[in-house]
């Protein structure tokens, strides 16, 4: 046999693109640390009162108080990271996974970023666990005055839950202690469900013939996801990883515990549903679709007894309240911004949209049936709603981004980068 030998320029190469790498995360780490450090202006829960030192944390008031500043270094850091996404290989799978850790601890660490609903989580199990009142029915307005969580809820302040049963029942734990405690127990929350969406992926990757390094660093280095998902210490995180680990389950032939986890990740929040037609058409041969089935069904009564039982028939209004944010227009959805830039009226526009997506979904539906690829057109309708969706805020990426990880589609990659690059001003407090 003969030997294969490595070329002296490429193997001069090799450790020149590795200092590149290791150069390209170090400046995105230290892009990353006045991310962190956000000014008052940019803290969320940063109300007048007596002490809101708790809000700021260990990092205290921070220095990067003026938006347009924080926008341009968060476009620094995509543009970075979109580098390294070239580097990854050269970085490796263990560099890769350090920089990803040292950058989620600085977002545990860091305040609440850029939006308030970390406080209408706390608000909710406040209600249900300290006053007994159905958090499906009750809004945080009922705890006023006087409540550090509560206070720190605005634009939603009247509104019901929109969360699902398990998550709210999860987070119960959270409404019999202290606020600041509750606040920065969600955000270890937060970071520990990216690390564990990380390692998910990473797995998927080497199954699919991808990268692990490459799509580490395309989910857990992401400058959204780290500002944002770990930052503003969103659900939809935890609701990813839960998702991602059934999508494993479903591609090592374990249907069952696939069925029950889409189940539970859309018990989490709703949108995780957007999964399981794909998963369901994509599992070959009737007797794995029938477990699949049956795990999803058997997770589905168990959890809906036990919602039942504690929230009511009104647990339903979590579908009902998440289906309503389609009434409204965010400024940075794609329908907004594409009114801005031709003068048609938005409605006429999010309706074009609307018949798009349903014929892109069930276009993607057919051709999953037909052979195609369930994980690879998941990702694909996934970006369809976020493009097509009125309402969008960018922690909403995540329901893309760890599809797109592992797709093995440049196409749905190169689409994922610049919907990330267009939702970077979105949730800044600036006028453009």
């Amino acid at each position: 046999m003969e030997e294969t030998r490595t070329s002296p320029g490429a193997a001069s190469a090799a450790p020149r693109r590795r200092l590149i790498a290791i150069v390209v995360a170090a400046a995105l780490v230290a892009v990353s640390v006045p991310l962190a450090l956000a000014g008052g202006e940019l803290v969320a829960g940063n109300t007048p009162g007596p002490d809101p030192g708790w809000v700021f944390g260990v990092f205290g008031e921070g220095f990067v108080d003026r938006p347009m500043v924080y926008l341009c270094l968060l476009w620094l850091a995509i543009g970075l990271w979109i580098a390294l996404l070239l580097l990854s290989r050269d970085l490796g799978l263990r560099r890769t996974a350090a920089v990803a850790a040292l950058l989620i601890v600085l977002f545990v660490l860091a305040p609440p970023l850029l939006s308030l609903d970390v406080f209408s989580y706390i608000s909710y199990a406040r209600l249900g666990a300290e006053h007994g009142l159905n958090p499906y029915t009750h809004s945080p307005a009922e705890l006023l005055p006087g409540d550090d969580a509560a206070i720190r809820v605005i634009d939603y302040r009247g509104a019901v839950s929109v969360y699902g049963p398990v998550f709210t029942l999860a987070s119960y734990p959270l409404g019999l202690v202290a606020v600041p405690v509750a606040l920065w127990s969600l955000k270890v929350v937060a970071g520990l469900a990216i690390a564990a969406l990380a390692a998910i992926v990473a797995r998927l990757a080497a199954l699919r013939g991808v990268a692990p390094a490459t799509a580490v660093a395309f989910v857990a280095l992401n400058p959204i996801v780290l500002v944002h998902l770990v930052g503003g210490a969103h659900n939809d995180g935890l609701m990813a990883a839960i998702a991602m680990a059934a999508v494993a389950a479903a591609l090592s032939a374990r249907p069952a515990t696939a069925g029950a986890g889409l189940v539970v990740a859309a018990a989490v929040k709703v949108s995780a549903l957007l999964y399981a037609p794909f998963a369901l058409v994509g599992t070959r041969g009737l007797g794995a679709r029938g477990r699949l089935i049956a795990g999803g069904l058997a997770a589905l009564v168990a959890i809906g007894v036990v919602s039942l039982a504690v929230f009511g028939a009104d647990v339903g209004e979590a579908l009902s309240v998440a289906g309503g944010n389609q009434g409204r227009v965010s400024r940075w959805s794609v329908p907004a911004a594409l009114s801005r830039a031709s003068g048609l009226d938005v409605d006429l526009l999010r309706a074009v949209l609307g018949v798009g997506l349903a014929i892109a979904l069930a276009w993607l539906i057919v051709a999953v049936a037909r052979g195609f690829d369930w994980v690879r057109a998941a990702g694909w309708a996934a970006l369809a709603v976020l493009v097509a969706s009125a309402y969008i805020v960018p922690w909403y990426l995540i329901w893309l981004l760890p599809l797109a990880a592992v797709s093995r589609d440049r196409a749905l990659i190169g689409a994922t980068i610049v919907i990330t690059i267009f939702q970077a001003i979105n949730g800044v407090p600036v006028t453009l």
